[in-house]
């Protein structure tokens, strides 16, 4: 603001040049002398907000102390604005340089230069920039910066970067901006960083070298110089593996982004150090499985993406370790095809799932997402899904489900499917509609509007179908128990049928004749007519005194003599 003893000054030209002569004409010729030299010295003294001048193509603002140079022809930086403006924006300009005309700016907090057409920063450009917090210098055509460069930047806490032509970073770049906070170095053409060209960025909490041509992660030594570094955005380079211990020192690391980053594989220690990890990005890269491994030290990880990938299945404890996890997305995977049970087994904490556009999957085993309590929302579209189990999750649950654009098989096994959408028709829950796309006839209708007949459904009631399936298959077991054990127990059916008949005494002789036949003599009955019929007794007298008889012997068998009875 200006100073208040001078903000009601007029503005114009200085006040002696409305002074009017009103002496004789003799005098006229010594006081216009002496008036112009005291013009002039007053011009001297005049402050410099008195000669402000806004161009047209800027708005200014003296009581906010903003100026904003919205697109225009402006190739220099205007040197006739209010010196104590704080914030000051030329967007999409043709500014090529910036020149000493800066220097009459020191109070900005906020300059932004961005899309314009810097080439070169000189050094000790910003030397008397000692207020300046923050500096977008995105989207030019800088190709080098050095040590030289941010002399005098000793409060900033954002500089801006990105989108330049920049290919190294030399030795104590940043090294005067202890109090910088965020660094964007992403979009340019960086393939080499010196081992300390980040030192003294204590502050750093963001740091993006995403889309660079880096070929190898920096090295350990390089995050060491950033202790609280949170963000770190490391994406759209060439890296192919991530080696063991990469972000060990990284303690603070709370998201990091890797997305397209060219990976094939990450080795089983290539995460370990930044155990407070909430937020990973490894979508768009060319891993053939999921990481198990590598994963399982992010105990704290709380989303995870890991889309467009070649790995084909997604198998049991694919996510083990992650006890954390509540967001999930595997989306444009173009070779999945399965989903096997288990897979989420350690993940019950998962609340968001999205597994869309993944145009080869076609399986998700029915246990696949089991015993996920918290589970709900549920993305599922753009796959090659022809049917779903009900039992595969807790339907009821969810908030969230999106089945559209699946080539789904409208029959009796989605009756439960049809009935929840029509149930929470009327709810808040976003049910995304679900178009049939088989059989020919419903192509194209919607699921919610078909009948249980049309789904070829005889029973609406999928529990009364569920129970004529338990008693028919009860009743065939049973049925096929008792075939069998009939089958077993043929022959002893058979005989006491036979003996039931009319042949009781016959068949209670052929028992007593087994007890006294030996099994070859039983075996061999019928061939020599081992006849069952009583023989005639032939009384005689013991020596006892008592009348006995004795049994006539049986096709020559030896009488049994009395002493042995």
């Amino acid at each position: 603001m200006y100073p208040k003893n001078l903000q009601n000054k007029p503005k114009g030209t200085p006040a002696c040049s409305r002074f009017r002569c009103h002496t004789s004409n003799r005098c006229m010729h010594t006081l216009t002398l002496f008036l112009s030299c005291l013009c002039a010295l007053a011009a001297l003294v005049t402050p410099a907000y008195a000669l402000a001048n806004c161009p047209s193509s800027c708005q200014c603002d003296d009581d906010t102390l903003v100026v904003r140079c919205g697109e225009g022809t402006l190739d220099v930086l205007p040197i006739t604005l209010n010196p104590f403006i704080q914030r000051l924006v030329i967007q999409s300009n043709k500014i090529k340089t910036i020149d000493s005309s800066l220097q009459f700016y020191a109070e900005l907090l906020f300059l932004d230069l961005s899309y314009n057409d810097l080439v070169t920063l000189p050094q000790r450009t910003f030397q008397f920039q000692r207020k300046l917090q923050e500096l977008h210098l995105n989207h030019n055509k800088i190709g080098q910066i050095s040590n030289m460069t941010f002399v005098g930047l000793t409060v900033l806490t954002v500089l801006n970067l990105r989108g330049n032509l920049l290919a190294e970073l030399e030795q104590g770049t940043f090294a005067k901006m202890s109090k910088i906070e965020e660094l964007n170095l992403g979009q340019n053409r960086i393939n080499r960083i010196d081992p300390h060209a980040f030192d003294g960025l204590v502050n750093l909490r963001t740091l993006y070298l995403d889309d660079n041509t880096l070929t190898t992660v920096p090295a350990p030594s390089i995050f060491k110089a950033m202790p609280n570094l949170a963000e770190l955005y490391l994406g759209t380079n060439s890296f192919t593996s991530i080696q063991a211990n990469a972000f060990i020192d990284l303690k603070g690391l709370t998201r990091l982004d890797l997305r397209g980053a060219g990976l094939h594989n990450i080795s089983a220690e290539a995460l370990k150090g930044p155990d407070g990890l909430r937020y990973l990005d490894l979508a768009d890269n060319r891993l053939q499985v999921v990481p198990t491994n590598a994963l399982s030290h992010l105990e704290r990880l709380e989303e995870l993406l890991l889309g467009q990938n070649d790995f084909e299945v997604i198998g049991s404890g694919a996510f083990a370790g992650l006890k954390q996890l509540r967001k999930l997305e595997i989306t444009g995977a173009q070779r999945l095809r399965s989903v096997q049970n288990g897979a989420f087994n350690a993940n019950t904490n998962l609340e968001h799932l999205n597994l869309s556009s993944n145009k080869m999957l076609q399986e998700v085993q029915e246990n696949a997402l089991g015993g996920l309590p918290h589970l709900r929302h549920v993305i599922l579209k753009e796959n090659d899904l022809r049917t779903l189990a009900e039992g595969l999750v807790p339907w009821s649950d969810l908030q969230t489900l999106d089945l559209s654009d699946n080539p789904i098989v409208c029959d009796c096994q989605v009756l439960w499917l049809r009935n929840l959408l029509v149930s929470k028709n009327s709810s808040n829950d976003k049910l995304v509609g679900v178009m049939c796309a088989y059989p020919e006839p419903m192509r194209k209708e919607p699921l919610s509007q078909l009948s249980p007949a049309m789904l070829g459904c005889s029973h609406s009631d999928s529990k009364q179908q569920a129970l004529i399936v338990v008693v028919v298959v009860v009743t065939t077991a049973t049925i096929t128990g008792l075939s069998l054990l009939i089958y077993g127990c043929r022959r002893r059916i058979r005989e006491t049928l036979k003996g039931g008949w009319g042949n009781s005494a016959l068949g209670r002789k052929e028992r007593e004749y087994q007890k006294t036949c030996s099994d070859e003599e039983y075996m061999t009955r019928q061939q020599h007519s081992c006849s069952l019929s009583i023989q005639p007794t032939i009384p005689y007298t013991s020596s006892s005194g008592y009348n006995m008889h004795q049994t006539q012997p049986y096709m020559g068998s030896r009488p049994i003599p009395v002493t042995e009875l």
